[in-house]
């Protein structure tokens, strides 16, 4: 039998001999023509279909290719208007709109590439005819209002291939994405960055570039288009109804990250996400054949999606558009239409080659692939017909836009208490007044008790006045106690209710999460696990900062004081290497009233500033501390015992603000005790504020469980734990590994003599 790779290579020949043989039947119009239509001849037919799997690929594909070489009429109800002659030698065929829109998102992909001298040409070359569809035809959107909240979501999974993206939205009339600007593709400044940024350009959904990412986003919009729905839509009033696309590659098929949202979305049955597999074949190291030989399908299948085929992605149009038509019936389940393109499709020598993935195509190359498709225009150059044809499906979105405005005004005649929310939480995407009157309080005198109950009860006060806050656990509900006590599971019947029970995919539940943020439809989303398996989705932590997704992460369990499940569950290096991520901002609160103000800080830097919030609590009791607040958390760092000239000062976080209080009380010096719930907040503030609680000429020394990576910022000597903890109960971890009264006395000692550094980092503590 042959391989897959063999037949490609069998199939790729067949077709670049059939389309050179068909090359020189005719030549293109002058320069100055936009658009040519001649006389229609017969494409070319197999006289029999050989009766090899390779024989009989090739006989499609080179039949394909030949017809696209002579650029051949596929739809006769959509030809072009203009009547500028092609010079006929032989034969001609009729140029369609499809083909003329199609292989002017392809070029305008080859162009920006080759002037980057930077990019990926290749896969926008295979994916051109699904976003022509998609962005010509498919979606609603209206580019003069990008953030439409009835919109239609593209998600371009392949980020690398990113011109698709540009192109499309160049086309379609978006302002963000002129044509200097697709000229300044990947240069310093521009709105066309190497990877889609949603933060960066108008009509970019989320930001996409790590591979799975994007299909996993495409997930969370869904999720959140669902949500809405059940919650807002009433009989001939569908405020929410749209569908979310994605085009996703090898590689997103490949990464972990896919299969544990894609499962999640057959679990919900979201049946108005469509997802396009660009099944090219072609990785960075070559064919995809080295390393990938599952069957995709039949993986999606056992997720619970419908699974659809088209066998010629290149050219066959209409097979594209059947199956999302089909997509578009089947409401109960996601939809992934599996579609065979060749990466680089029109060059001759690249296409079906990992030379075609992410290096320009060179300029020879370029005007080979030209003269390949039957491209008769200059570099950078769009027929008059193509913008037409994109720009008449964007005028036909602002017009359901217009509808939708005017089923709204309705609607707020009909449903006016639920229109006012829509209104609040939805489309101006504020918080309502004094809600923060719903978080609790507590005092010293009441009793200690974990940060992560507290917590709890912060968040259940939130979910009682906030609508739109929603979210879940990876399957730790119990443990994190996030679950909200007002609202049943959202599952795939239950679509209105707020509880997500994500199961054990931290990396996917993360992705979702932000995307519930970043649908711009005014959810807050939060997500929950043990603050050591932030490990697991790092990257859908450090997207959210980058792109501006208001997620807030939830963690607890946040020390060695997890205690019996050993080192493999308890964080040591995990919060300070969180905190070295940009624009996130990382909550340690030391007890009820610093929980209450991290939710304050949380809530509203989600709503109001689109930004990330992670929360580390406690699995064990702490008391509440004198001089705790909200008003004092949300200054980053203050004095919880107070001095007014000290001699020395401690800092800590978390659990360890209590202990610094007691080893304050032993010491026989004037201390001052700071809590530093973040270093983030604190570091925003005056600088007059910062010089008066942290003075230059005082000693300080810091106090946390875990690295002490940092700590020199703000302290000259620091008490923590630079080794892996050990199985045994909490307290004795603690205690053995240095976090007890005398040993911290002992080094604030050495501190006032003058010592700096780690001067306890938990090594006394292995065994």
């Amino acid at each position: 039998m042959p391989t897959k790779r063999s037949q490609r290579a069998t199939a790729a020949v067949v077709a670049g001999a059939a389309a050179t043989m068909l090359a020189p039947s005719f030549v293109g119009p002058s320069a100055s023509s936009k658009l040519s239509a001649v006389t229609s001849a017969p494409a070319p037919v197999a006289a029999s279909a050989p009766a090899s799997g390779v024989g009989a690929g090739a006989s499609i594909l080179g039949a394909g290719a030949a017809a696209l070489a002579a650029t051949a009429a596929v739809r006769p109800t959509k030809r072009c208007a203009k009547k500028d002659k092609a010079v006929r030698l032989a034969t001609a065929t009729e140029v369609d709109v499809d083909t003329e829109c199609i292989n002017a998102i392809r070029f305008l992909a080859v162009d920006a590439v080759n002037k980057a001298n930077s990019g990926h040409p290749g896969a926008p070359m295979g994916q051109a005819p699904i976003g022509y569809l998609l962005f010509a035809e498919e979606m609603q959107y209206n580019p003069e209002d990008p953030k439409w909240v009835n919109r239609d979501r593209f998600v371009l999974s392949s980020g690398h291939g990113c011109m698709l993206q540009y192109s499309l939205l160049h086309l379609a009339g978006y302002d963000s994405v002129s044509i200097d600007d697709i000229k300044q593709f990947r240069q310093w400044g521009s709105k066309t960055p190497g990877h889609p940024e949603n933060f960066e350009t108008d009509g970019i959904e989320v930001t996409t570039g790590p591979l799975g990412m994007g299909i996993s986003n495409a997930v969370g919009l869904a999720a959140a288009e669902a949500h809405l729905a059940a919650v807002y839509n009433k009989p001939g009033m569908e405020l929410i109804d749209h569908y979310t696309y994605t085009i996703a590659g090898d590689g997103c098929m490949q990464e972990g990250i896919s299969h544990e949202a894609c499962a999640y979305a057959g679990h919900l049955g979201l049946g108005k996400l469509i997802a396009f597999y660009d099944d090219n074949g072609i990785t960075i190291d070559g064919h995809t054949d080295l390393s990938f030989t599952e069957d995709v399908g039949k993986r999606f299948e056992a997720y619970g999606w419908q699974v659809l085929e088209v066998p010629e992605g290149n050219t066959d149009v209409d097979a594209i558009r059947k199956a999302i038509k089909e997509a578009k019936a089947c409401t109960d389940k996601p939809t992934l239409i599996k579609v065979k393109t060749t990466i680089g499709f029109g060059s001759p020598n690249k296409a079906d080659s990992h030379d075609a993935h992410g290096a320009p195509l060179g300029a020879d190359e370029a005007e080979a692939t030209r003269k390949q498709l039957g491209w008769n225009y200059g570099e950078f150059e769009v027929p008059d017909q193509v913008y037409d044809t994109f720009r008449k499906h964007a005028k036909a979105g602002s017009e359901k836009q217009a509808a939708w405005n005017k089923m709204w005004k309705e609607y707020q005649e009909k449903e006016p208490e639920l229109a006012a929310q829509f209104k609040r939480a939805v489309m101006d995407r504020k918080l309502p007044d004094n809600w923060t009157d719903a978080l609790p309080k507590v005092t010293p005198e009441d009793k200690g008790k974990a940060t992560r109950l507290h917590s709890q009860d912060c968040l259940n006060a939130i979910a009682n006045v906030l609508p739109e806050f929603m979210g879940g656990s990876a399957d730790l509900a119990p443990s994190n106690m996030t679950l909200m006590k007002c609202t049943g599971d959202f599952l795939k019947d239950s679509y209105s209710e707020r509880n997500m029970r994500f199961g054990i995919r931290e990396f996917g539940m993360g992705a979702v999460s932000n995307a519930l943020s970043l649908d711009k439809t005014g959810i807050i989303p939060y997500c929950a696990t043990f603050t050591i398996f932030t490990d697991y989705m790092r990257g859908a932590i450090r997207i959210a900062a980058l792109s501006q997704a208001g997620t807030i992460f939830v963690t607890t369990h946040d020390s060695i004081a997890v205690g019996e499940d050993g080192p493999t569950h308890q964080p040591i290096e995990t919060l300070p290497s969180l905190r070295l991520i940009p624009d996130l901002t990382v909550m340690r609160p030391a007890d009820g009233n610093e929980t209450a103000g991290a939710y304050k800080y949380a809530v509203e830097r989600s709503k109001n500033e689109s930004r990330p919030t992670m929360m580390a609590f406690s699995r064990q009791a702490v008391d509440n501390l004198p001089n705790s607040s909200i008003e004092n958390t949300l200054k980053g760092a203050y004095e919880v015992i107070e001095c007014e000239e000290p001699e020395l000062i401690l800092i800590g976080t978390g659990s360890e603000v209590g202990l610094c209080v007691d080893a304050a009380k032993k010491l026989e010096k004037k201390v001052r005790v700071v809590s530093m719930p973040s270093c983030e907040v604190y570091r925003e503030q005056p600088d007059s504020y910062k010089s008066k609680l942290l003075p230059a000429d005082v000693p300080k020394m810091s106090v946390e469980a875990a690295c002490t990576s940092g700590w020199g910022e703000f302290a000259d000597a620091f008490v923590g734990i630079d080794v892996f903890g050990a199985s045994a109960p909490g307290g004795t971890c603690l205690d053995k590994f240095g976090f007890n009264v005398d040993n911290v006395v002992s080094c604030a000692e050495r501190c006032l003599s003058g010592e700096k550094g780690a001067l306890s980092n938990g090594s006394q503590g292995k065994h």
